[in-house]
């Protein structure tokens, strides 16, 4: 039944591939209060507004993200003066997509700034082992100090503020950077994080007044999408990225983040997708992929609750590579569908087929980008598609 739904959906799918580097953080990397968290994971501001423009969104009603990561889609929603709401299970990223969305004045927080102790002190801490690997003793040194200043601050919301600052400040000046699923540490020549710190706040201070943000409710909070705390039919355009079918642990590639958190006392992500062991087959897919397609299934019955009839939801989807494991029919890439022994798992065209046997309709696919999977870093072995998959109730 499977490899049948896979032929009868080829006329649905449409290459957009001038759309590939939206569909990543990058074009975010120079838009104001959106770079104020490097999100590796996350894709940019001029995609949501396509795609709400693509959508034709009724604004009487909110947009839902429920994998909110870095609050793109909810800044994305405040510039037009939408509703929104973002949820995560991990607690970085609600911290940040919270501050991110909220209101500052200039003239506070250069007020604030400059009631900091200019005079550096060697301050008595304790670090985990991670930290110690990823900064200079030096870099720490100033880590401890500022901290100190900021949690002295009385107003949470600018209080907070410092803190997205600090993290910021510090992820430059570390050892450590994102690669794929781990961190990688490697020493370097680093500014000293106090002058990275005083250039951050400033450049915030600033963002604050270079980007508009109409009225409008926007909703942060701590929440799993396979469990949503949401009423039925309440959601009027859902637009996000659920995790890819790579096995990330986010603790970990957010670990240094999660750190200058743990005083808000969020509680830590105790499971993400995919993350259980499943033995149980499903729809023919490798056992390593199994676990996360239940979970996703969770998830699409939980946005197919929420969303009103006729509601637009937008998923971007990237397809998985398991060496070793048999491929699934539907290589829409090349428009054949080969059952050779190969790792490639189309992961937009199963979320498809299971959010149609659950009631959704599948306006298109859209191909995004195009990549090929590699092992032993050179050998092409398949095609790995990111997708934007159009869904609607």
């Amino acid at each position: 039944m499977f490899k049948e739904y896979a032929h009868s959906i080829i006329g649905k799918i449409e290459e957009k591939l001038e759309w590939a580097e939206l569909a990543t953080f990058v074009p975010n990397k120079k838009t104001p209060v959106y770079n104020w968290f490097y999100y590796k994971e996350g894709f940019s501001r001029e995609l949501v507004l396509k795609i709400l423009d693509m959508f034709q969104h009724d604004v009487s009603l909110p947009v839902l993200d429920p994998f909110c990561g870095s609050g793109t889609t909810l800044l994305a929603c405040r510039e037009l003066g939408i509703d929104s709401v973002g949820l995560d299970v991990l607690p970085v990223s609600i911290f940040a997509s919270s501050v991110k969305a909220k209101d500052y004045d200039t003239a506070t927080v250069r007020e604030i700034y400059s009631g900091f102790r200019r005079k550096f002190e060697k301050l008595p801490s304790e670090y985990p082992p991670l930290m110690k690997r990823a900064f200079s003793k030096f870099a720490l040194e100033d880590i401890a100090f500022l901290m100190r200043d900021i949690m002295k601050i009385e107003d949470e919301k600018y209080r907070d503020f410092f803190i997205l600052a600090l993290i910021n400040a510090s992820i430059r000046c570390s050892y450590a950077r994102k690669d794929g699923g781990s961190l990688k540490i490697r020493k370097r020549q680093a500014a000293p994080l106090r002058i990275m710190f005083r250039n951050v706040v400033k450049k915030m201070a600033k963002d604050v007044k270079r980007l508009s943000f109409r009225d409008c409710r926007t909703g942060v909070a701590l929440c799993d999408a396979r469990r949503l705390e949401l009423e039925d039919e309440s959601v009027g355009s859902i637009i996000t990225s659920p995790p890819y079918l790579n096995n990330i642990d986010y603790t970990k590639v957010y670990a240094i983040e999660e750190f200058f958190i743990r005083p808000k006392g969020l509680p830590p992500m105790r499971s993400y997708i995919g993350s259980r062991i499943s033995e149980d087959g499903f729809l023919g897919l490798p056992q390593a992929a199994v676990s996360y397609f239940k979970d996703m299934e969770k998830v699409l019955g939980e946005l197919y609750r929420v969303c009103v009839p006729g509601a637009n939801v937008a998923l971007v989807v990237g397809n998985g590579y398991l060496p070793g494991s048999r491929r699934l029919p539907g290589d829409l890439g090349e428009r054949t569908f080969s059952t050779d022994v190969s790792g490639v798992v189309d992961s937009d065209v199963v979320l498809a087929y299971m959010a149609e046997q659950l009631g959704f309709s599948l306006e298109k696919i859209i191909v995004l980008n195009k990549r090929f999977a590699l092992e032993n870093r050179s050998e092409k072995v398949g095609t790995l598609r990111e997708s934007l998959l159009w869904l609607r109730k």
